[in-house]
């Protein structure tokens, strides 16, 4: 229980590092078709070392994640995990010279203590086994985010932005229900559990849809859509399906925990991607700019 919580907030310090990067990188490429799901925009930001090296922290925040999904219940992963905006915005404010204000302080201090109290609550992970219908489902489900993307992608901006969010929610909570359904990692039991092709399709819908999102849209709308779409669902699938459980009596507690989370993370949606750099504009004064503004 201790080495996952560990790893999970390892993970999300490596997520919440990365978005810096890749967010800058995916502002400075060319935005390309009006698709949301153009494979050749990922292609162009890898061409910057930015994202690469924003590619190489979620390489390791993924291997963290995985252990922590063996570990502990998705909810308490899932909500670690959206602790991503925290890290990001502590990260920001002296790297980036970004002016935290009183209350997003308090919005860092409110996920700590959700996770705190997460942590307080929840029992071990569930040991029930997926069922075959439960492991294409969640193939079904990434292969429709492809889709649903291409579609999003031409909704209008405030629209297309959440729904670009919400769709790389979900395929980052497809890969975290995709972990616990993947029984043995040898060849035969990788190649012939649908789970493997989900996690695999999963990850890179949810990157597409999320390079987009920052690209194209209001960050706060995309990001808030990205927070809910990969806690909520894969939390309920781990209760429902999977035997995921809190400590015998402390229901209450994890829920208030996991709301507490959710809910100050949504408050530093902004914190979902660093400022654009306006080299020719002067700055109407000394100081630090703010993280970034949304888009009308």
């Amino acid at each position: 229980m201790l080495l996952g919580m560990i790893c999970a907030l390892a993970s999300a310090v490596c997520f919440g590092t990365a978005s810096v990067f890749q967010a800058v990188a995916a502002r400075d490429t060319p935005t390309g078709t009006g698709s949301g799901v153009d494979a050749r925009l990922l292609l162009r930001v890898l061409t910057q070392w930015r994202y690469l090296l924003g590619l190489a922290l979620d390489g390791l925040g993924f291997l963290l994640e995985l252990v922590a999904l063996r570990t502990l219940p998705i909810y308490t992963v899932g909500a670690a995990l959206a602790a991503t905006l925290a890290v990001t915005a502590v990260v920001a404010a002296p790297v980036l010279g970004v002016r935290l204000r009183r209350a997003e302080w308090g919005a860092v201090a409110v996920v700590c203590g959700g996770l705190a109290l997460l942590a307080l609550s929840s029992g071990a992970e569930g040991h029930r086994a997926g069922t075959p219908a439960l492991r294409i489902g969640a193939l079904v489900c990434a292969l429709a985010l492809l889709a649903g993307g291409a579609l999003a992608g031409r909704l209008p901006d405030r629209a297309r932005a959440a729904a670009l969010g919400l769709g790389a929610g979900f395929g980052f909570g497809v890969v975290e229900v995709a972990v616990r359904l993947i029984d043995g990692f040898g060849p035969a039991d990788l190649l012939t559990n649908p789970a493997s092709y989900a996690l695999l399709i999963g990850g890179a819908a949810a990157f597409l849809l999320l390079t987009a999102a920052l690209q194209r849209g209001a960050v706060t709308t995309a990001t808030a859509g990205m927070v809910i779409g990969e806690t909520l669902g894969p939390a309920v699938v781990g209760v429902a399906w999977l035997g995921d459980r809190t400590r015998e009596g402390l229901a209450p507690l994890a829920v208030a925990g996991f709301a507490l989370a959710v809910a100050g993370a949504l408050a530093l949606a902004r914190f979902g991607e660093a400022p654009a750099a306006h080299p020719a504009e002067p700055a109407a004064e000394p100081g630090p700019a703010p993280l970034a503004a949304e888009r009308p």
